[in-house]
């Protein structure tokens, strides 16, 4: 099977070599999430997820980064004190002719220009500065602490449970098992709020922090309420006599009932703002209610009813339908 390449490590991240540590990290972690096996089932996720890991354990310690910049891939084996530019002058004078054996390592030997059949150790091409590497090589085994990957969950919430707030307790399944936290909803969250739960997602290893958890929240379908934002809306049914007289009438909102003045003259459409009533907001201004007004006439009207309906349409020269041709 053939040997992957080694990628240069920040190419491997997608930063400059001059990247600062903040940089480093943002890149790790923006890539450690999408890669992580936890969440990327991709065949080929969890190698690029080692490439990321092993990037990430060199360039983010300032002395192995250090002598990652001096001598690339061969940096776990130089040993400490050796000249970078001597090193890479050593390198190049080996490489002249061709050579036999694997790729340049501690312990490997090289071709060089005292003939096609002299073999010279790089130890000895060195001067010995190289003693002992050879059996003495360390082998890396893990990545490293790897930070835990973020995780999302919905949450289903009514507009009365969005407008509250309050614990809540939910389950939820990962890679790491089955969870049941009890968790805080802030009162006025909107649909599509995310709430980040701070170490409660994805576990870390070999001592990393974990991941963060975040709660998507989703309003459910209401028979009453039409949520837009922080707006509310509901639906103010009126009968034909309060809406042509006027009238003071109760209406529902997820905060408990108010009382509306609707104005003599008003028809079905017309919207009366409840100001501050909609959702919540802990840090600004909150949404309004709606009430839209809907004028209903009685499915059955009794005989008394039907009489003065009929009365009230031999008074009225009322045409809604010129009306409106007229607008």
């Amino acid at each position: 099977m053939a040997t992957r390449e080694k990628r240069d490590f920040y190419d491997v991240l997608g930063v400059g070599r001059g990247a600062s540590a903040d940089e480093i990290q943002r890149a790790y972690r923006k890539l450690a999430r999408t890669y992580h096996p936890d969440v990327n089932k991709d065949p080929g996720a969890e190698e690029q997820f080692k490439d990321v890991a092993e990037a990430y354990d060199v360039l983010s310690d300032p002395d192995t980064r250090k002598r990652y910049d001096a001598f690339g891939h061969d940096y776990r084996q130089v040993p400490e004190g050796v000249d970078p530019e001597e090193y890479a002058r050593a390198r190049s004078d080996a490489g002249r002719r061709p050579r036999r054996g694997p790729t340049p390592d501690a312990g490997t030997w090289f071709s060089t220009s005292g003939g096609p059949d002299m073999d010279i150790d790089i130890e000895d091409l060195l001067g010995g500065m190289f003693g002992g590497m050879r059996g003495a090589r360390t082998s890396r085994r893990g990545w490293g602490p790897v930070a835990g990957a973020d995780q999302e969950v919905e949450v289903e919430l009514t507009v009365e449970e969005a407008y509250r707030g309050g614990r809540r307790s939910l389950t939820v399944s990962g890679p790491d098992g089955t969870r049941t936290l009890d968790v805080n909803i802030p009162a006025g969250v909107t649909d599509g709020q995310r709430i980040r739960l701070a170490g409660q997602g994805g576990a870390g290893t070999a001592g990393a922090d974990a991941g963060d958890l975040y709660l998507v929240v989703r309003l459910a379908p209401h028979p009453r309420y039409r949520v837009n934002g922080r707006s509310i809306t509901v639906d103010l049914l009126l009968t034909p006599w309060e809406g042509a007289l006027g009238a003071s009438v109760a209406v529902d909102t997820p905060g408990g009932e108010a009382k509306v003045r609707v104005r003599a003259g008003t028809s079905t459409g017309k919207k009366l703002r409840l100001k501050g009533r909609g959702l919540p907001n802990p840090k600004g201004t909150p949404g309004d209610l709606y009430a839209e007004v809907k004028i209903m006439v009685p499915p059955k009207p009794k005989a008394d009813e039907k009489r003065l309906f009929e009365e009230l349409a031999r008074a009225s020269d009322f045409d809604p339908r010129k009306e409106k041709r007229r607008a």
